[in-house]
């Protein structure tokens, strides 16, 4: 398996900057990557992963996403003044342009591209691109939202195209709704797209219907677009967690993606004026963490939004740890998600419930009992009750009348080596167990990542049975209560 973290970045991505006075737009500054870079050298990060090249993206890829017409607006605006700069920046929403932006925008596709390849080539196992300017927001005739072109969604269109790629996974955590990268796979079942963003009702930017619960997807590509809507401010780490244990995880590991692309936007970080949300940048290094296990641990993040520079540029180096496999830190506060995060997770498993398995609870029987309740009682109950609590030591104890398997003995190990920072003893109370010992052994070092295979719906019986716990604890356990028809008393 693949080893080393690849970090891509050039400096040269911060040679434009607004050049007139626009308050809708003057958060988006060359420090958002110095600052992010610097914080990097500063952990003696750097030096500890592998450094790619950066190139420009080709005229080719970029059109995977965006028309020719599109392309050459851009290019045009190298030779432009300021006068003109500022008129075409005017056709679109929240953009500026500078005679530097087209090199720039090049280079974030290129780099990107530079990631996935670097990462599906097995040159390294995971990394991230700090690149700029964003691209989750721009569309296929559009500027948006300080994003000139889509460097994610040309990434997922690329990875296909070049690796014959069936699944993959876009996890979207800035914010703002990445509605153009919505808008391009919409239709695709290749390819499941995750978004959570504030959404205040529809009455936070970008402003869009389709960017509520209900937009589930169109076409075949119907339950393969996931958005998860805050309606409110102040979102924190448990909230944040409770929408990976009870939407993303369970559906993710049902996709079974090959490859996971990150649109890491850290607005949605503690501090932020865009995002005004509460998550510390340890959550993002658990979030990370999580991503991880899937993929056989192919992840590629992709900087998008961030305008706080200190919680950008520290939840940018709490990401990079964790991909290099440091024990993650403990994560803070309370954790109980609030009661409009609670409606919105349980808002998007209603929506989704016909198009996913493990959101439903008719309990088709399968031939594979393991797997099925594997999923069922780890993602449904063990982490949301394991996180709650927040534990100084994780004990795993394997007797000999296990019911599991050696797979997920050693998955079940990777995801719980998110608490305690990282401590973990696992006793195996049986002989002759080789495979078992190596595998585990294996995962708490880090050297591979269990492929658990696909997911299936667990038994009637276990998921009552679970449902039961969870009825009778989630007053103690407030991680519990986003599943199912929960009973909310404040």
């Amino acid at each position: 398996m693949a080893s080393g973290t690849a970090l891509i970045y050039d400096d040269e991505m911060t040679s434009y900057k607004l050049l007139w006075d626009d308050p809708e737009c003057d958060i988006e500054v060359p420090e958002r990557l110095l600052s992010s870079y610097e914080q990097l050298k500063h952990y003696h990060l750097v030096e500890r992963c592998i450094h790619v090249p950066v190139r420009e993206g080709t005229e080719e890829e970029i059109m995977l996403v965006h028309s020719s017409e599109y392309l050459e607006v851009v290019k045009s605006t190298q030779t432009m003044n300021e006068e003109e700069l500022q008129r075409v920046s005017e056709n679109y929403d929240a953009v500026y342009f500078h005679p530097n932006t087209y090199r720039c925008a090049k280079l974030a596709v290129g780099a990107t591209l530079q990631l996935v390849d670097s990462v599906m080539s097995g040159k390294v196992r995971n990394g991230m691109a700090l690149v700029r300017p964003p691209g989750h927001h721009s569309q296929r005739n559009a500027a948006n939202g300080f994003c000139v072109f889509n460097n994610v969604a040309i990434a997922a269109q690329y990875a296909k195209r070049r690796y014959g790629l069936q699944r993959i996974l876009i996890v979207d955590w800035d914010v703002h709704h990445g509605q153009g990268i919505q808008y391009v796979f919409e239709e695709d079942p290749s390819v499941l797209y995750y978004s959570w963003h504030r959404y205040e009702h529809q009455q936070f930017w970008p402003l869009l219907r389709e960017s509520d619960y209900d937009a589930v997807g169109q076409g075949k590509g119907k339950g393969f677009n996931l958005n998860v809507p805050w309606n409110k401010v102040g979102m924190g780490n448990s909230d944040y967690l409770a929408a990976f244990f009870h939407v993303l995880l369970p559906v993710a590991f049902e996709f079974v993606p090959e490859l996971i692309l990150v649109s890491s936007g850290y607005d949605s970080g503690i501090g932020d004026p865009e995002g005004q949300m509460n998550a510390t940048p340890e959550c993002f290094a658990h979030l990370t963490h999580f991503l991880m296990q899937l993929a056989n641990g192919r992840l590629c993040a992709v900087l998008e939004g961030g305008y706080h520079l200190k919680s950008l540029s520290e939840s940018v180096c709490m990401t990079v740890k964790t991909l290099l496999r440091d024990p993650l830190p403990q994560i803070s506060g309370e954790m109980a998600p609030c009661l409009s995060a609670i409606e919105s997770i349980q808002n998007v498993r209603g929506a989704h419930k016909p198009y996913w398995k493990c959101l439903m609870y008719e309990g088709n029987c399968s031939s594979d009992a393991e797997r099925n309740n594997f999923f069922c009682a780890v993602l449904g109950f063990i982490l949301p009750v394991a996180y709650s609590y927040q534990p100084d030591l994780v004990i795993i104890v394997i007797g000999p009348n296990r019911s599991l398997g050696v797979n997920g003995i050693s998955l079940l190990t990777c995801l719980l080596q998110g608490l305690a920072e990282s401590q973990i003893l696992v006793v195996i109370q049986v002989r002759s167990e080789i495979k078992l010992v190596q595998s585990v052994a294996k995962a708490l070092s880090g050297v591979s990542t269990p492929d658990f295979g696909a997911y299936a719906p667990a038994s009637q019986e276990n998921v009552l049975e679970i449902k039961r716990l969870r009825d009778q604890l989630q007053q103690e356990w407030k991680m519990l209560r986003c599943s199912g028809n929960t009973h909310i008393e404040n």
